[in-house]
Formats: structure tokens, sequence, C-alpha cells
């Protein structure tokens, strides 16, 4: 009897699609022009500590050598990247005295405006998907081209809400876990109280609904329970740019090193995600990770877990 032949490992454990860019970011104390930025640098700097990340995103003919670099050092996969003729998306922005409330200054656009994201074949297969935020009609153009993933999450912002929320109530049916900001949950669902936003937004479709709380953490709501983690506490917060997608990133990450998407497994990723989170707003951009091993991230992870033992 013959044998039957071994499925093909996928080329990427993660897939992540979102923004590239440079940004100028302006905080109390400090100012940084030209660094690198967007929702897939940051999501996938952090999911590479636990698994094999491959990015989807656009940059223009501008983008720094030493990015490209940064990105490789990281262990991710650019087959995704895109390079088109043109500037990079470029965002600025001013975080006021509480590190929470940000100004944005300009926002240009260049080649993300016209980016449509194409997933190499090797990435169709990957078992974890993040959408990170771009349009809604974007993100369904990506779920057209994969294969029976194991677990889909998707984050969103307030311009879609304002521009294309029919798309985005499809695209929110579509996946298993929806990830959006306090603010964001009560002006898509119109409830305040964020119990009533989240039984909303699971009715939408999605198992699972995660609210990002800033400094005060996140919260996991599911058909059957909630679920509360909070940050972990930092002295200095240098930058807290790209805070949420490095949750996400690292979240993605852990949750496919475990290989089960239990709510168990989900509640210990969330763990990781705060973790690696607390790291990377340490510095700007992605100065702290790209210094961070794996074996500090695991020790803080155990003394995350021994205050929330109490």
């Amino acid at each position: 009897m013959m044998a039957r032949p071994r499925a093909k490992k996928p080329a990427v454990d993660v897939a992540i699609v979102g923004s590239i860019g440079i940004d100028t970011v302006e905080t109390p104390t400090d100012r940084r022009e030209h660094i690198l930025g967007g929702s897939a640098s940051y999501a996938c700097a952090a999911a590479s500590f636990f698994s094999r990340v491959g990015m989807v995103g656009v940059v223009g003919t501008d983008f720094p050598a030493a990015y490209l670099k940064l990105y490789k050092r990281f262990g991710i996969d650019t087959e995704g990247l895109q390079v088109r003729p043109g500037e990079t998306f470029r965002w600025s922005g001013v975080y006021e005295s509480n590190m929470d409330n940000r100004r944005t200054i300009s926002t240009e656009l260049n080649v993300f405006a016209s980016f449509s994201p194409e997933l190499p074949e090797g990435y169709r297969d990957a078992p974890y998907l993040f959408l990170a935020n771009i349009s809604p009609s974007l993100q369904l153009h990506v779920l057209d081209q994969v294969r029976r993933p194991r677990f889909v999450m998707l984050d969103t912002m307030d311009l879609w809400i304002n521009t294309a929320r029919d798309e985005l109530h499809t695209v929110i049916g579509r996946v298993d876990l929806l990830t959006l900001n306090e603010s964001e949950a009560r002006h898509l669902t119109g409830r305040h109280a964020l119990m009533q936003a989240a039984r909303r937004l699971l009715e939408l479709g999605p198992k699972y609904v995660i609210i990002k709380k800033g400094e005060h953490g996140s919260m996991l709501f599911s058909r059957r329970s909630i679920f509360l983690m909070p940050a972990y506490l930092l002295e200095d917060v240098r930058d807290p740019t790209g805070a949420g997608d490095t949750f996400a990133g690292g979240f993605l990450g852990a949750l496919a090193r475990m290989g089960t998407v239990s709510e168990s497994a989900i509640r210990r990723a969330m763990l990781y995600g705060s973790v690696v989170a607390s790291f990377g707003v340490e510095d700007f951009s992605l100065d702290r990770l790209a210094k961070l091993k794996r074996p500090q991230i695991e020790q803080r992870v155990r003394l995350f877990r021994r205050m929330l033992a109490g």
C-alpha cells in the first residue's frame, strides 16, 4: 500500500496585510523624523518572535534599504512586499502629555493610495491571517485569495466606520476575531456600554471581539464569556505609536505557535501580545523590538503572570 504524500507545509505560519509607512513622531520629550512605521511593520516584527511571518504591503522607490534589511533581521518574509514607483506612505503626528491622545499633522498616502494587496502563492495557505487597518474592500479582496485559514483577525478604524460601513459589516462577518479600540466599538455600534457594544459586534458574525483600552489593557468577548487583560505596567513610555498593531502581531504569532484556537489559548496569546507591546513602546519605531530577544519576552511573561496571580 502506497503512503499518502505529505501535505505541503505553508511558506509562512502568519500572513499580515497592512500599511508600511515613514513616520515623523513628536512626544512631550522627543521628536523623531523619517522613522519606520505602519501597521504591517509593527505587527510583523512582533509576530516574528514566535512564528514564520509573511508581510503584504506596498512601499515606494524612496523606501530606505536599511528598513528592508531590518525586516530581514526580524526574519520577516517579504515576498508579498510590493515596490511601486513613487513615494512611500507618510504620516506625522504629535502626542499630548498623557501619551494617549495624539493629533495627526499630515497624512500622505502616496503609493498606498492605489495599493491592491496580492498574496504570494505561498501565503495563501497560511493558517493564520491578520488583516490590519486597510479599507474593508481590500480586506475582502485578501479574504478571497486565502484557502481555508484556521484563524483570521481583523482590525479597523473610524475612517472605515464613517465611509465604508456596509463593507465593514461584511468583512467582520467573515473573520474569527475583530479587534478595535473602545471609541471605535462605541462608534460602530452606537452603544456606549462596552458590554452592549461587544454583544452587537458578536452579532455581526465573529467568534471573538477584543476591545483595546490603551494603557488599561484589553477585553476579550465571546458569546459565552468575558476576559479582562490588563496592560503591563511601565515606568516610562517613549512612543506609543503602533502599540495596538504590536499587540495584534504578538498575539497572533503566539497563537500560531500554540497551534490551537481554543479560548484558553486565545487568553494566553493576549498575555504575550500585551508583553510584546510593552517592550515596543519603550522606544521609537521598531528600535526596542530590534534589540529584543525571546528569553526577555518569556521573563517578562513570567513576571506578568505573577502580577496577575496576586
